[in-house]
């Protein structure tokens, strides 16, 4: 049977690790200004976008994937492990 979430009950690999990135960014990145950067990378999200992403209730899309790593500045394999 396909699996669609993770054995945590997730629906992301990348949520604690955006979480970890963006608190760990010097000055800290609030929900709000990663959301405002992920929009000039053509995703449609809020505040509420970033939190769901984050603690896991939302799925995370491919291209929503590069677009997180290009707005927190790391390589994608940084969001998955």
């Amino acid at each position: 049977m396909f699996k669609t979430k993770t054995d945590g009950g997730s629906n992301n690999l990348c949520g604690k690790n955006v979480y970890l990135l963006r608190k760990s960014r010097v000055p800290k990145m609030s929900q709000r200004a990663l959301a405002e950067k992920l929009q000039l990378y053509g995703m449609d999200v809020d505040k509420n976008a970033v939190q769901r992403i984050e603690c896991g209730k939302r799925f995370v899309t491919d291209i929503e994937l590069v677009a997180l790593a290009q707005a927190l500045s790391v390589a994608i394999e940084e969001l998955l492990k």
